[in-house]
């Protein structure tokens, strides 16, 4: 009967050992007061946690201010005149304004100063009419302090029109003098 008992004994505490095995909660293992030095593993390739990619800081390149569509030296690039005159009117001396202190700031910038005229008139007549215009942009542009060096001025006379029909609106559209930045 010992025997049988200690069977049931046995058979118990496997039982038991089993299902504290089974169980979801975690044993923690018994705390060692000095535990041996750990014993040195073979070397194998460290572990690589993946990491997440920062992006580096995007460096903007400057844009200049002619070339910004947000900003008005981009937007205001015509100065526009009466039928047959070469006097720059109030509106386009703020234009000029504008244009003259960023070119004063910028040495380096070059631009053409390109004369424009309507229609009406003769070919010889509207070169030289968009010449005078010219002229006068520039003459405004260097009180602003704008160097010779960085001006050209040209006409196309009628040639570039920026409208193409052939009433007054169109007209003064093309009564203009426009203020050509390069490109980069």
């Amino acid at each position: 009967m010992k025997y049988v008992s200690r069977l049931a004994l046995m058979g118990s505490m496997a039982s038991a050992i089993l299902l504290g095995a089974c169980s979801s909660t975690p044993v923690a293992p018994p705390a060692v007061a000095s535990a041996p030095a750990p014993k040195a593993q073979p070397a194998t390739a460290p572990s690589v946690s993946p990491q997440v990619a920062t992006p580096a800081p995007v460096s903007k390149a400057e844009l200049a201010a002619y070339l910004d569509p947000a900003n008005p030296l981009s937007k205001d690039k015509s100065v526009f005149f009466d039928f047959d005159q070469y006097v720059v009117k109030p509106e386009g001396q703020r234009i000029l304004e504008l244009h003259g202190k960023y070119l004063a700031s910028h040495a380096a910038v070059k631009i053409k100063v390109e004369g424009n005229a309507d229609e009406q008139g003769g070919a010889e007549y509207n070169l030289a009419l968009g010449q005078k215009r010219a002229d006068a942009v520039v003459k405004v542009l260097k009180v602003f302090g704008v160097s010779d060096t960085q001006m050209e001025a040209v006409s196309f006379g009628k040639e570039k029109p920026k409208a193409v029909g052939h009433d007054e609106q169109s007209r003064a559209q093309n009564r203009r003098v426009d203020l050509d930045y390069p490109n980069k």
